[in-house]
């Protein structure tokens, strides 16, 4: 089965040169922790709930800083074509809960979790999420982790 069996493909991008609180008001709606980041139909980075709270926040910077300011930009992301198993094992292996999804000409087409595989392949699911809920990893949230 392919990634692009499990993905959702109702994806909200935001600009990087958009507010973090436009950003907060977009997860707000979607009920999303995380959103991608695009510019002229590009996927440059991610942003998190926690990327607002750590990067911005808690350095006291206000609603109108850019979220091209506090977004990740060293982005993970899979391909549509490949195989769920394959992306499971990944999404464990680099501890993330959501991927976006990209076809081969790195264009944005939609976005895969950890619940998304479960609902197709849920002892996949189970077992990425036990290593992405392990401890350690290479994600961090300070700024030097951003770039």
């Amino acid at each position: 089965m392919k990634v692009s069996d499990a993905m959702s493909r109702d994806v909200r991008v935001i600009a990087p040169d958009q507010s973090i609180a436009e950003a907060a008001q977009i997860m707000a709606e979607i009920d999303a922790g995380s959103l991608p980041v695009g510019d002229n139909d590009r996927l440059v980075g991610m942003l998190t709930d926690r990327d607002i709270a750590i990067r911005a926040v808690a350095k006291k910077s206000g609603p109108d800083t850019k979220v091209r300011d506090v977004m990740s930009t060293d982005v993970k992301y899979c391909f549509e074509d490949e195989t769920i198993e394959h992306v499971a094992e990944n999404m464990g292996d680099m501890q993330l809960r959501r991927l976006p999804v990209v076809n081969r000409e790195k264009r944005l087409v939609g976005i895969v979790s950890i619940g998304d595989i479960g609902n197709v392949k849920p002892g996949r699911a189970g077992e990425a999420l036990k290593r992405v809920a392990s401890p350690g990893g290479l994600h961090r949230q300070s700024m030097d982790g951003m770039r």
